[in-house]
C-alpha cells in the first residue's frame, strides 16, 4: 500500500526535511553533511503509540507532518489536526483538517456524537473531560488501521451516517465493517420516504423506522382530529413508546391553518429531543418525525420555526451539527 500513490510532496517542519505521499506515508531526508540515522530515507506510515492511538515517526507525529505538506502550517498555535472520520491512523490528506479544538467538538459530527454518546451532553464534557457516563476513558483503537483511498471514503460515509442517525454498531463497538461499502438502496429501513404502520390503531409513521403506540392518539378522526390530540398531549405526557423506551411531551401546538401538530419531545438516546409533525390523512394519523436534537433549544427553536415564528433565541449546537 505505500506505493500506492498519485501525488507526492516536500516539506519542512521542525527543522527536518520530508517527502510526502497522499496516502499517508512519509520519508525523512538525510541532513546534508550529516551522518544517515536509521530512520532516514525510507518510507513508512509509521509506528503507532499504543497509548494515544496515533502514528509516529521518531518524535514526531505523521498527521502533522502530512496536513504540513498538503494542508500548509500550522495557523496558530491552538490549531490541532482533526482526523475528520477519527482513525487516528488514517493521515490521508483529505482526512485531516487544521482547526482549533472547539471546532473539533462543533464542526465534526461524528466527534461530537461520540462526545455526547460518552458523557450525555456537551456541558457534561466541557466541565470535567475526566468523568464519562460510564467511568472509563480508556479509547478504542483496535478498528483503526491506515487505510486505501476507496477504504477511507467508506469509513467516513459510514461515520457521517451514524452520527446522523445517532445511534451505535449493535456491539457498541467500532469493527472492520466500517471500510466497507454499506449501500443504503439496499436496505429499504433507510428510505426517507418509507410509511409504515404504528402499533395503534389509525396511526402512522413517516421517516420513523421502528413502529410506535401512540398512547394518546385518538380511536377516530373527525374535522376535529388534530385539536383533540393536541389537548391530550400535555407537557409530560406520553407521546410515543417502543421497546426502546418512550417519548415525553414537552410542547405540543397546532398551527395556523389547523392542519398540522407539532409535538416537541424528550427521550433517550444521543440525541434525547426531537420534533414531530402530526397531520391527517384519509383515515390516519401521520407521525412525522421532523428531527433529532442535542440540546432543548435547537429543539425548540426548529419548534418554533415550524409553526411559523421568529426565533431571536440563542443558538446552540444543533446549528453546527
Amino acid at each position: 500500500m505505500i506505493d500506492k500513490f498519485e501525488i507526492e510532496k516536500s516539506c519542512e517542519y521542525r527543522e527536518e526535511v520530508y517527502r510526502v505521499r497522499d496516502n499517508g506515508a512519509i520519508c525523512r531526508l538525510q541532513k546534508s553533511g550529516k551522518r544517515k540515522r536509521p530512520l532516514d530515507e525510507k518510507w513508512t506510515f509509521g509506528k503507532v503509540d499504543k497509548q494515544k492511538g496515533y502514528m509516529y515517526h521518531s518524535s514526531e507525529t505523521v498527521h502533522r507532518i502530512v496536513a504540513t505538506a498538503f494542508n500548509g502550517v500550522q495557523p496558530s498555535e491552538s490549531h490541532v489536526i482533526d482526523h475528520i472520520d477519527t482513525n487516528k491512523r488514517n493521515n490521508r490528506p483529505e482526512n485531516l483538517r487544521w482547526i482549533t479544538r472547539l471546532e473539533n467538538i462543533l464542526l465534526n459530527p461524528i466527534t461530537l456524537s461520540r462526545i455526547i454518546f460518552n458523557y450525555g451532553s456537551i456541558e457534561n464534557f466541557l466541565s470535567n473531560p475526566n468523568k464519562p457516563l460510564n467511568g472509563n476513558l480508556d479509547q478504542n483503537f483496535s478498528w483503526m488501521r491506515t487505510v486505501t483511498k476507496e477504504e477511507a471514503e467508506n469509513a467516513k460515509n459510514n461515520l457521517l451516517n451514524w452520527a446522523k442517525e445517532g445511534k451505535v454498531s449493535k456491539s457498541g463497538q467500532l469493527g472492520e465493517w466500517v471500510y466497507q461499502k454499506i449501500n443504503p438502496k439496499n436496505d429499504l429501513s433507510n428510505v426517507e420516504e418509507l410509511i409504515i404502520t404504528s402499533k395503534t390503531p389509525n396511526a402512522q409513521q413517516k421517516n420513523w423506522k421502528t413502529p410506535n403506540e401512540f398512547p394518546n392518539c385518538p380511536a377516530s378522526i373527525n374535522e376535529n382530529g388534530l385539536l383533540d390530540y393536541a389537548q391530550r398531549l400535555a407537557k409530560g405526557s406520553v407521546f410515543s413508546k417502543n421497546k426502546y423506551g418512550e417519548s415525553i411531551v414537552d410542547s405540543a401546538e397546532i398551527n395556523n391553518t389547523n392542519n398540522e401538530l407539532f409535538v416537541l419531545t424528550n427521550g433517550t438516546g444521543i440525541k434525547p429531543y426531537a420534533l414531530a409533525k402530526v397531520y391527517i390523512v384519509g383515515n390516519n394519523f401521520i407521525h412525522e418525525s421532523i428531527g433529532t436534537f442535542f440540546e432543548l433549544i435547537g429543539a425548540q427553536k426548529q419548534f418554533n420555526l415550524a409553526l411559523g415564528r421568529e426565533w431571536d433565541g440563542e443558538d446552540s449546537i444543533d446549528d453546527y451539527s
